[in-house]
């Protein structure tokens, strides 16, 4: 299980080096970067680098349900890492009955992580994901049990290594030996741990609304929390003007500022006629434009091909904060 970071990659060079044939499997979520073809370009660079087949797998839709009830709680945002890890370790086995694998590697190291990484957690994991004795840490594996791949001899356990922890000299050195020096630094890559990421999540969890298209649309722009059935965007600059127009669908609100320099709101849901007052009004308040001024907004639907238009003052900031998730 190769994520694109550090661990994981010396993990697969280990085995590599033992004579072991090694498959790289990332498993895509909607939750990080890994659908961007600069990410996908990266791993299989990495793949390149260590000299082993990569394979693609996207878990994105059957990974929401985990997201909205992990059997083993949250982290520090709204990151289910156990259920995560048991579920992603679970695809592994399916991949590995599918093509044959003896066992499972991971890069996992005892201690790096408080939630999903400490010694008896990673016990439960193995148990729960139904890999007991088929799940290799190659990092750590002197500090665990030993597998069933190096009982049977096909792994050398002298090998492996002991690291623990959170400190990475270990790895960087490790990866100065091996002569590995293209890998993503650490950094939590996982938006579900990141708090503001995290309180968007909440509102679409507490609306009903927690689906792939508006996951998509949280990693941009400003959000409001017009009312239960609506939700707004305003982007904050020009690139992200264009990602939430690519976003936007069909019974989706489209408005910005007739004739003016400012940001595209997208608003999503069944506004009453109030409700898209106030999402206009919004969307003024960031139009560059003379203080007190009214801002004359147009709106559409990205499926029709008429625009409608209304002069609006823009809101107050009492009323940006009240909506302001």
């Amino acid at each position: 299980m190769v994520s694109g970071g550090l661990d994981s990659i010396l993990a697969a060079r280990v085995m590599r080096d033992q004579g072991v044939e090694v498959e790289a499997v990332h498993f895509v979520t909607s939750f990080g970067s890994s659908k961007s073809a600069l990410h996908q370009s990266k791993l299989e660079k990495v793949a390149g680098q260590i000299g082993i087949k990569l394979t693609v797998k996207d878990i994105s839709k059957e990974f929401l349900e985990i997201v909205r009830a992990p059997r083993h709680g949250y982290g520090s945002g709204v990151n289910p890492c156990i259920d995560c890890k048991i579920f992603m370790l679970r695809k592994a086995k399916e991949h590995m009955k599918k093509t044959g694998a003896s066992f499972v590697v991971t890069g996992e190291v005892v201690g790096q992580r408080p939630m999903s990484q400490m010694k008896d957690t990673l016990a439960v994991i193995e148990k729960e994901a139904d890999l007991q004795g088929l799940l290799l840490r190659p990092l750590c594996a002197k500090l665990l049990k030993p597998t069933i791949p190096e009982e049977s001899g096909i792994v050398d356990r002298e090998k492996l290594y002991a690291i623990s922890g959170r400190g990475r000299k270990p790895q960087i050195d490790l990866a100065q030996q091996f002569g590995i020096s293209d890998y993503q630094q650490p950094a939590g890559g996982c938006l579900l741990t990141d708090p503001q990421f995290s309180l968007r999540v909440q509102d679409l969890m507490k609306h009903d609304s927690l689906t792939l298209d508006n996951i998509f649309l949280l990693k941009v722009g400003r959000h409001f929390r017009i009312s239960k059935e609506c939700k707004l965007v305003v982007g904050r600059d020009e690139k992200e003007n264009g990602e939430i127009f690519k976003l936007s669908a069909q019974r989706d609100l489209l408005m910005d500022a007739k004739g003016l320099p400012g940001p595209l709101g997208l608003l999503r849901g069944k506004p009453t006629a109030d409700e898209l007052g106030l999402a206009l009004r919004i969307v003024a308040r960031y139009v560059d434009k003379k203080e007190g001024d009214a801002v004359e907004m147009e709106y559409w639907d990205p499926g029709a091909d008429n625009k409608s238009f209304a002069e609006v003052k823009p809101a107050e900031e009492n009323e940006l904060g009240e909506k302001r998730i």
